[in-house]
């Protein structure tokens, strides 16, 4: 299994959309976390047999998000519990 990592970019930052992916990752039984970034950004890291899930809700978020690009690449997996907000 891998990780993902999303830097999803738009109006995500003051919208809810951390709390909003926390509790989808944990409904769809993944691991991994999330936090905004200096830049205006999201990170996301993502870990679990539904993560493709996530990550396609990722490109809309939650209702007052407008996400512009989710750019996404491959990370080792750490095998870690549970999705935390950073």
């Amino acid at each position: 299994m891998e990780r993902i990592l999303a830097i999803v970019s738009g109006r995500v930052q003051g919208v809810g959309f951390r709390w909003a992916t926390l509790e989808k990752a944990e409904a769809l039984g993944l691991s991994g976390s999330v936090r905004n970034e200096p830049d205006g950004t999201v990170r996301v890291e993502i870990e679990g047999v539904r993560a493709d899930e996530l990550l396609a809700w990722l490109h809309d978020g939650p209702a007052y998000a407008w996400v512009s690009s989710v750019a996404v690449s491959a990370l080792p997996a750490l095998g870690e519990d549970g999705f935390r907000v950073g």
